[in-house]
């Protein structure tokens, strides 16, 4: 009979070989740190997030899922605003601007606003 804590081990090993060979795989197509800069021009001229992205909105497309389009333009949107400079300025020196913060909360609500009237608000 087997030792079944080597195949458990043997396993494991092999795994985490693969979720190791998938991450660095990830980090050499960019694709973490140009969404985590918020870097516009090189996300949308990346051919590792592009081909999949218009793959799946051509998809949404031709399913109608005009919900879903809508609610991933809004991500993308919210994404975008993340990165401008305006964003950057809320806080300073460790100290939150509430001049600044105010316009971001009214808007974040109407956002989420807006995502509630598509879920529940029509059939």
């Amino acid at each position: 009979m087997p030792d079944v804590g080597a195949l458990v081990s043997n396993f494991s090993d092999t795994i985490g070989a693969f979720f190791a060979m998938i991450g660095s795989w990830a980090q050499a197509t960019q694709l973490p740190g140009q969404i985590r800069d918020v870097d516009y021009s090189g996300l949308f001229s990346n051919p590792w997030f592009l081909v999949p992205f218009v793959a799946m909105i051509i998809y949404m497309l031709y399913k109608q899922a005009f919900r879903d389009l809508i609610i991933v333009a809004l991500i993308v949107g919210v994404w975008c605003i993340s990165g401008m400079p305006y964003m950057q300025t809320l806080v300073v020196d460790g100290e939150v601007q509430l001049g600044k913060v105010l316009p971001v909360l009214l808007g974040a609500a109407g956002v989420l606003g807006f995502v509630i009237y598509l879920f529940f608000g029509r059939s």
